[in-house]
């Protein structure tokens, strides 16, 4: 399953403060794998596990879908770029992560929604709350939007390293939940959203969980 040039997220295991960092598998031999220096997403800085520090690691298929594994330090190797090697059980273990345990984060993201066929006009609005699967918007309830219907939502995330990711994501309808009468809920679930585009879904929400967790909005 697993191709070079693959990003990888790593999670430091039995910490009580969780630590994610990115990585690309640069090489593949058997059971052990190659990676280049991880990066903790929150710092931006590059980091260093001795032999034998255990990991929970994951990455994401074309079609979305998520895997993980266990995983320990097993070494360190200069070639064309240094590399750490980590092992690997084998695709017979690697557990499928479910869509629904994506973290949904209530936050506020800008996001222009054009239809694909023209069934409705294209309107500007904001996110409820978002996860690497789907994403919630609040719009007018006289607005046409019913379950099944295809669209396109531009949307920006930025992160807290100051980076700016654009993405226009399709996405179809799975659900109308009137508000007050005057609003509803409409929530989105994204299709076609390639590993990278994941990997950066993934991060922002993470990025929104510590940033209010430091505020106190979250436990």
């Amino acid at each position: 399953m697993l191709k070079i040039g693959d990003p990888l997220t790593l999670e430091l295991k039995n910490r009580d403060k969780v630590e994610k960092y990115k990585c690309k598998l640069a090489e593949r031999k058997g059971t052990h794998l190659y990676i280049d220096y991880p990066i903790n997403i929150m710092t931006s800085k590059s980091a260093f596990f001795i032999d034998g520090t255990q990991l929970k690691c994951s990455f994401v298929m074309k079609d979305g879908t998520v895997y993980s594994f266990e995983t320990e330090v097993i070494g360190r190797v200069k070639q064309n770029i240094p590399m750490m090697i980590l092992s690997y059980p084998g695709d017979e273990l690697l557990m499928r992560i479910q869509r629904r345990q994506y973290v949904r984060i209530e936050t506020s993201v800008d996001v222009a929604v054009h239809p694909l066929e023209g069934e409705i006009k294209p309107f500007v609005t904001v996110t409820d709350d978002i996860s690497a699967g789907g994403a919630a918007i609040i719009v007018p309830s006289d607005l046409n939007l019913y379950n099944g219907l295809m669209v396109q939502a531009w949307m920006v995330f930025p992160m807290q390293n100051g980076e700016y990711h654009y993405f226009c994501i399709q996405a179809k309808v799975v659900r109308v939940i009137p508000l007050d009468g005057r609003r509803n809920k409409v929530s989105l679930e994204f299709n076609g959203v390639d590993s990278h585009q994941r990997q950066i879904l993934l991060r922002f929400c993470f990025d929104r969980q510590v940033a209010m967790k430091k505020k106190g909005l979250l436990e």
